[in-house]
């Protein structure tokens, strides 16, 4: 379910194909994105899931699937 929602997230920002986005698809390289893609991807998240994501955690994300265990574990500390 968050999988599938972030990648509408990640495809809006980025303007890719949902069906391109893979748990181990990195945002650079695979995608494209710089830092301000990155953390447009962030604002996104965090608008969509009410949730609040650690900016420091933030910075060290290279891949969708640590994407998605920062966005459960932010879930999670509801």
């Amino acid at each position: 379910m968050e999988f599938e929602k972030l990648k509408e997230v990640i495809s809006n920002v980025l303007n890719v194909d949902p069906e391109e986005i893979k748990l181990e698809t990195t945002f650079t390289d695979d995608l494209g994105a710089d830092s301000l893609d990155v953390f447009q991807i962030i604002m996104g998240i965090e608008d969509e899931f009410d949730v609040k994501i650690d900016p420091d955690k933030a910075e060290k994300i290279a891949t969708v699937g640590e994407a998605v265990d920062l966005l459960k574990a932010a879930i999670s500390a509801k």
